[in-house]
């Protein structure tokens, strides 16, 4: 289906040789020098990489291992493969000896959820579940799900009853799990961590979550569009950024239903979609947080994100309302 592919449309790691330190020495890169460019998927959306180098070789090397560093993540986190260990914990209930990066992501989630008052929650799989099965039916009723479904659905949600600890993860029987919230954000950050510990001082890494490694090679920022949620493939705004992550999550990402009314933003509380926003984008230190914080801040008013700025790790937030209106806010 491609609903699993609109909310996240690419991975691009775009590496300029001149910032590629102990990997890369030697002399700065021409600028007509092409790209080596892998096309491919990574959780579940169409991906790219690209690193400019004039020794082809290394540059292939480079985008070996981050491909096989995103997908070794993939493998822990997709909803889609069915191998991964996520698929694992969401059919049994438990993890045993589980990864580290499991532990790591859910331990940061439940934080996330503390922070947001439970508006970030990654046990809403059961709405999703919900929604979608509701919707693939021919007689569906456009009104939505019965509230009776929904309250069911609700009584599976509820990230603090996920158990956590560095030898096992379990969770309460017909609960279930999804990281699409968060883990695009995760993933690009370790691809971060690799790319720096090879030297790399100027790049873009882009899963949809972006992250800026340092400037462009000339000093000047990177700039990261954020889509206009009324026009496919134009930009509402560009954002220009050094040593930040980026991330935009709006619910013309992923509709259920002709007519827009649901959408895969669920609100935790009532089982109900966002709707406050056409999309809100964030701007972080780390493409983790950015993720998370742009998915509950999709279900807060402004004056409750202004409130929250300060105590948490986003720099600033750029709304676009229901009338297509900009709004920023700083911390």
């Amino acid at each position: 289906m491609t609903r699993n592919l609109t909310r996240r449309r690419f991975i691009r790691i775009s590496a300029a040789a001149a910032g590629l330190g102990a990997l890369y020495p030697g002399h700065p890169v021409r600028a007509e020098v092409a790209p080596v460019t892998w096309r491919g998927t990574m959780l579940g959306a169409v991906a790219t990489l690209g690193i400019h180098d004039e020794d082809r070789s290394r540059a292939e090397r480079l985008i070996s291992l981050a491909c096989a560093e995103a997908r070794r993540l993939e493998r822990l986190f997709s909803l889609y493969l069915d191998e991964s260990a996520l698929v694992a914990l969401n059919r049994t209930g438990i993890l045993l000896d589980p990864a580290a990066e499991m532990v790591d992501l859910l331990s940061a989630s439940q934080r996330y959820s503390t922070l947001t008052g439970g508006l970030f929650d990654v046990t809403v799989q059961p709405l999703w579940q919900l929604y979608a099965g509701h919707f693939a039916r021919g007689d569906a009723d456009p009104a939505g799900p019965p509230p009776a479904e929904i309250e069911a659905a609700l009584a599976r949600v509820g990230s603090s009853r996920l158990s956590i600890s560095r030898d096992r993860i379990v969770m309460p029987k017909g609960m279930a799990v999804t990281l699409n919230g968060i883990a695009q954000g995760y993933i690009t950050d370790k691809v971060v961590d690799l790319l720096r510990s090879y030297g790399i001082t100027h790049s873009l890494v882009d899963m949809g979550e972006a992250r800026a490694v340092g400037s462009r090679p000339d000093g000047r920022p990177w700039e990261v569009g954020i889509a206009d949620p009324d026009f496919v493939g134009q930009t509402k705004t560009v954002l220009p950024i050094i040593d930040r992550a980026v991330s935009t999550s709006g619910g013309y990402g992923c509709q259920f239903d002709p007519g827009a009314r649901f959408n895969h933003l669920f609100d935790p509380r009532s089982g109900g979609c966002a709707h406050r926003y056409r999309s809100v984008t964030t701007v972080a230190r780390s493409a983790t947080a950015a993720d998370a914080f742009s998915t509950a801040f999709s279900l807060m008013p402004e004056d409750q994100i202004r409130s929250l700025l300060p105590g948490v790790d986003i720099d600033r937030v750029h709304l676009i309302d229901e009338a297509s209106q900009s709004v920023e806010l700083s911390a």
